[in-house]
């Protein structure tokens, strides 16, 4: 039995600002118009590869995310597992394998799969994890390795050695091989001898082996993450539809890669290479591997006017972009911001971010709409003493019942039926009518029908902050 086991949690900053903590790349579309990187991810090995639900790793804040992303894909039973602090791959996989063995099958092998990467060949690619799941059943732990195309800095790479010792039957496209050693990013004229050598391979991130094989493996050389993980598997509890790891227990794990805790000392470690149209998507430049350009070379989307404009990557979300005389140029407009960068130099945008961060700028980690399990909200406009937002309410759901210590709120309804609750009082509100919500007042907004709610807010007040919320009751249970 296969279980897909799906990390979730990274962050994508090099992909700023479209990808933002609150919201980053594996939940966005990027090369495709309907689904995101994550769907794209589950849904390349459902029924294909196997029919057993997904084990998911992600961190708090975008649970609700996860299960939204999910439920659109219409995949039920998913065990999302919710890690209180980021520890890395090594202590994440090992409570997956605990709760594949403990939950699904003791025997289980489980397929390690990052959320945020393409493979165009998905044919491809599940044939691939089909033999190598014949060499992980002899005890083997199997990681992907991608053919290397050009000389490139910003991926590891995996020296393969000889063959696996029981696969020298096997034609040689199809082998396992043992892992000479794993190399961390190189410099360009290194990177050029690698791939010259035809010896190495870009280390994808991506592994397959028997729950119980890693497990022990953690155990003989990464013993004290052995011990933390086997405590806050002990410490799971469930909360709604998430599984919730004990914070401190989870915390005090030592972070690791899977590659340096175990992949690096193992003896049992083996490589199989993956030729099908793989990409990380890690920088802006990546996606225009696999997307295809105009008769300029440029890759367009959304409401963009070019002249005289030749390889570049021109994104525009919210207004019209226009560009006149540029060349290899990457150039990425939201509502609250623009990247202009030289498309050479995509790897060093978290730059960017980090200055965002060190100067405790919003940007950096969210969008002016926000994701709420209940819809989102957009801010329209902000000012010193006022806030004007637009709220989408789900059909059946509602925000929490609350009230606030510093600002007063004014709701039109502009679509929809809302149910309105102040203090005492709950009375039903459609098209063009609106209410007041004095400062103190307890309140919720909640969508009774069948069609998403929308409403206009207009906050007034002295200070106008997302943590002014004191919540009384909560669906959601935050």
């Amino acid at each position: 039995m296969i279980i897909p086991v799906i990390l979730a949690g990274g962050s994508g900053t090099r992909l700023w600002p479209v990808s933002r903590k609150s919201y980053p790349k594996q939940f966005i579309n990027l090369v495709d118009d309907q689904l995101s990187l994550f769907q794209q991810t589950v849904l390349r090995v459902k029924d294909t590869l196997t029919d057993q639900p997904p084990i998911i790793l992600c961190n708090e804040e975008h649970r609700f995310l996860v299960s939204e992303q999910l439920r659109a894909i219409n995949i039920e039973n998913a065990s999302v597992i919710l890690e209180p602090v980021g520890r890395n791959t090594a202590p994440a996989i090992g409570v997956a394998a605990h709760y594949a063995m403990v939950h699904r099958d003791k025997d289980a092998q489980i397929l390690v799969l990052p959320s945020d990467h393409a493979i165009a060949d998905e044919g491809g690619f599940v044939k691939r994890v089909q033999l190598a799941s014949e060499v992980s059943s002899k005890g083997y732990l199997v990681t992907f390795g991608i053919k290397v195309v050009k000389p490139e800095t910003g991926y590891g790479y995996i020296k393969q050695g000889a063959r696996c010792d029981d696969q020298k039957s096997v034609a040689d496209i199809d082998a396992a091989h043992c892992i000479e050693k794993f190399v961390e990013k190189p410099d360009l004229s290194t990177a050029q001898r690698y791939m010259d050598s035809g010896e190495y391979y870009w280390n994808s991130g991506m592994f397959l082996f028997g729950a119980s094989a890693y497990l022990s493996e953690l155990l003989e050389h990464a013993a004290d993450i052995h011990v933390g993980v086997n405590l806050a598997f002990e410490g799971i509890e469930k909360d709604l539809d998430f599984i919730r790891l004990p914070e401190q227990v989870f915390a005090d794990i030592r972070s690791e890669s899977i590659d340096y805790a175990v992949m690096e000392n193992t003896r049992n470690a083996a490589v199989m290479s993956l030729d099908v149209g793989w990409n990380d998507l890690g920088v802006w430049s990546s996606l225009t591997e696999i997307t295809s350009a105009d008769e300029n070379n440029n890759i367009i989307s959304g409401d963009v006017l070019t002249s005289e404009t030749h390889n570049s990557l021109i994104r525009a979300e919210s207004r019209l972009v226009a560009t006149v005389g540029i060349d290899d140029v990457i150039v990425i407009e939201t509502a609250d911001a623009v990247l202009v960068a030289d498309k050479s130099r995509s790897q060093e945008i978290k730059a960017i971010v980090n200055k965002l961060n060190s100067d405790e700028r919003p940007e950096a980690e969210i969008h002016q709409k926000v994701y709420r399990p209940w819809g989102w909200y957009e801010t329209i406009c902000l000012s010193e003493r006022f806030q004007v937002k637009r709220i989408q309410v789900k059909p059946g759901l509602s925000l929490s019942l609350q009230k606030h210590h510093h600002r007063a709120e004014h709701w039109v309804v502009v679509r929809g039926t809302a149910t309105i609750t102040r203090g005492e009082t709950v009375q039903t509100y459609t098209e063009d009518q609106s209410t007041y919500i004095p400062l103190g007042e307890v309140h919720r907004l909640a969508n009774p029908g069948v069609i998403p709610l929308e409403i206009i807010e207009v906050q007034t007040g002295s200070y106008l902050g997302e943590d002014d919320i004191v919540r009384f009751e909560d669906n959601f249970g935050r």
